[in-house]
Formats: C-alpha cells, sequence, structure tokens
C-alpha cells in the first residue's frame, strides 16, 4: 500500500510539474498554438473559453463529490438518506447545462459564421488536388503551378534509397514550389480535386477542407505573420497520402509582387520552351527528374513499378509500342487503371521530356519526342 501511495504521489508531481512549469509546459506542448491568423486565433479563444468551462464544471461537480464522501461517510455514523428522487434536483441539474450550452453557444456561432463569410476579398487562389501533388491557379494574375513532395524527401523515401531520412530538412513536409501568399491580405481559396478526395490542411491556419472531385468548397485566411506553415493532405487519398505536403510561405506585399512578377515572367519563358527544338541530352536530363519527382512513386525510380496495380515499364509493350500510344497514355491517361492524365498537370516541353525519358530508358528505343509532338496527340 505504501509503495502504491509513491508511485500515486510521483505521477502527481509529474502532472504538477508538467502544468505549472514554464519550460515542462513548452517542451510538452500541452495546450493548442494560436496560430497565424484572425480565424486561427478565434478558434484558439474559443478553445480556451470551453476549456475553462470544463474546468469549472468539473472543480464544482468533483469538489461536491469528494466533500459528500468526506463529510458523509460511513466512519463518522453516517446514515444514507432513503428516497427516490427529487424533482427540484433534476430541474436545476437539466437548466443549468441548457444555460452552459447556450452561453457556449454564442461565441462558437460567431466563428463559425465568420469563417463562412468570404466576403471583401483581395485575391483569389484555385486548390486542385491531384494523387498525389497540389496545383495551385492564381486566378487574378493568370498563372499557375504544381506543388509536389521535393525531390530529397521523395528519394530518401524509395525502398532501399540509402539515404538517411535524418539527413533530410524537413523530410516528408518540404515541396519544390510552395504556395506563395501576401500578408494582411484576406484570400479566398476554391478547393477540388481531380481524382479522388484529398483535404488541404495547414494547422498554422486554424481550418482545413476538403478538396472533392466535381464540387468545390470555398474557405477564407488573413496570414497576420510572414513564414513558412506546412501543413499535409489530411483525407486518405491512396498509396502516397503520406506523401503530400502542404507547404504555405507568406511574405510582405512587395516580396510578394516582386514574385509574381518573375512567375509572370517564366510563364513567358515556359511558352517559348514548348515552341523550341529540344536535343535528346536535354530531354533526357529533364525527363528523368520529371520521372523521379512525379512517376517513381508508383513505377519507382528503376521503372520496375509494383504490380499488379503499377505495372513495371521496363520493356513493357506500353513503352516499346506506338509512340503515339505512348505519349496519348501520358498525357490522357488510362480509364479504369491507376494512370493518371499528366496532360493538364505538365507542359508539352515536360510531357515530351519524360516520354522520351521513358522511351530510351525503359523501351530500349532510340527516339526523340518534340513539345510540338505531343501538343499533336489529341484526345481520341
Amino acid at each position: 500500500m505504501t509503495t502504491h501511495r509513491i508511485r500515486s504521489a510521483f505521477y502527481f508531481l509529474i502532472f504538477l510539474m508538467a502544468v505549472w512549469l514554464p519550460a515542462a509546459q513548452a517542451e510538452l506542448a500541452l495546450n493548442l498554438s494560436e496560430g497565424v491568423t484572425e480565424f486561427s486565433r478565434d478558434v484558439y479563444q474559443l478553445h480556451m473559453i470551453v476549456l475553462w468551462i470544463c474546468v469549472a464544471i468539473g472543480v464544482v461537480v468533483f469538489g461536491a463529490m469528494i466533500y459528500s464522501i468526506a463529510k458523509h461517510r460511513k466512519s463518522k455514523g453516517n446514515k444514507p438518506a432513503q428516497f427516490s428522487h427529487s424533482t427540484k434536483a433534476e430541474v436545476i441539474w437539466t437548466i443549468i447545462p441548457i444555460i452552459i450550452l447556450i452561453v457556449m453557444a454564442f461565441p462558437a456561432t460567431r466563428v463559425l459564421i465568420k469563417m463562412e463569410d468570404p466576403k471583401d476579398m483581395d485575391m483569389t487562389i484555385k486548390i486542385t488536388g491531384y494523387q498525389w501533388k497540389w496545383r495551385y491557379d492564381y486566378l487574378d494574375e493568370g498563372f499557375g503551378f504544381l506543388s509536389t513532395l521535393d525531390r530529397k524527401s521523395n528519394l530518401a523515401r524509395q525502398p532501399d534509397s540509402g539515404i538517411d531520412p535524418e539527413t533530410v530538412p524537413n523530410y516528408l513536409l518540404d515541396v519544390d514550389n510552395p504556395l506563395v501568399v501576401p500578408v494582411n491580405t484576406k484570400i479566398r481559396f476554391l478547393l477540388t480535386a481531380d481524382d479522388v478526395i484529398h483535404s488541404w490542411w495547414v494547422p498554422a491556419l486554424g481550418w482545413k477542407r476538403d478538396a472533392i472531385p466535381g464540387f468545390i468548397n470555398q474557405a477564407w485566411t488573413e496570414i497576420l505573420k510572414p513564414g513558412v506553415y506546412r501543413g499535409q493532405c489530411a483525407e486518405l487519398c491512396g498509396k502516397d497520402h503520406g506523401f503530400m505536403p502542404v507547404v504555405v510561405k507568406a511574405v510582405s506585399k512587395e516580396e510578394y509582387r516582386q514574385w509574381v512578377a518573375q512567375m509572370k515572367g517564366e510563364q513567358v519563358q515556359q511558352a517559348k520552351m514548348d515552341q523550341k527544338t529540344w536535343s535528346k541530352a536535354d530531354l533526357m536530363a529533364k525527363g528523368q527528374e520529371i520521372f523521379e519527382t512525379q512517376c517513381a512513386s508508383c513505377h519507382q525510380k528503376n521503372g520496375q513499378g509494383m504490380p499488379p496495380a503499377f505495372p513495371s515499364l521496363v520493356d513493357s509493350a506500353t513503352v516499346k509500342g506506338s509512340l503515339e500510344g505512348l505519349i496519348h497514355t501520358v498525357k490522357f491517361g488510362r480509364p479504369g487503371t491507376a494512370m493518371s492524365a499528366f496532360g493538364n498537370i505538365l507542359t508539352d516541353s515536360d510531357l515530351a521530356a519524360v516520354v522520351t525519358y521513358v522511351r530510351n530508358a525503359f523501351g530500349q528505343r532510340d527516339d526523340t519526342v518534340q513539345p510540338q509532338d505531343v501538343a499533336a496527340v489529341t484526345q481520341s
């Protein structure tokens, strides 16, 4: 009995240290974070209000129980009262919880209404989920780009990669192209998906939204503090669900304007790249990079795949067969299989590069595909 009491006292002391010592509280992260948006801080305040109401209820209820147990225990000669029920008590313990719920409902309703009211927005960004990547379209600026798990993390996660994940900064939580937004700007997000249900979630923003094929969800945010904020897809969306991070980079308005100008310049440059004639060496180098980023998650870096869902590409009929057929498969996908369409994700020059790489690396062919060849292949 003495040992049990000593152990209980030790656990209780540890609990007090975790709650009251600032260093311990910071280390154990016992509370929610406030986030970096006005809405996330409203949610945090709502959480604290409800928490302290629950604490007060707990103190009253358990305090009354402990007092009653100690004051009216049998060892002091007390005998239990004989009664079946008390109408007055039942009315009281029904009315008081109703009042408490109404009190909590007012601030909760205010926050929910605010969350669903994206009026007076300064800009709009469309977010589209794919297996397993995100596309961001800046509707006001007229450009967009793909955001995929960064190459270092993607290589490190491959079977038998020989890379220690501990050596990769922000392993599985970094991307090649983050979503860049200005601070102190009201931003409306339109969320959808192209294949299955995804969920776009950045904890620091204070909300998450499902991205559903054929449906558009709406959300908004206004980031108050510059920084890099990370999240993930929060809906089980298939084999690589765990490798679909979200990175939001909030910058000053001046930095954002400079970034937009840079992106528009790159868009013009990309249009030129889709018109030029590429050398085979350049296509192979670019194609390998795209394959390892976009295709290796299913077909593996060596092209061996993971049959039967993800077949091997090495010496396959698809790779060694008709060149036009291979372009069609990569560009428009293959209905009824796990092969997605990349025509609305990658540019013509990207598609030309990856088809050239696959054709030569896994089909033992000596072919070169140009962007113009990709553009000539249409959906039949």
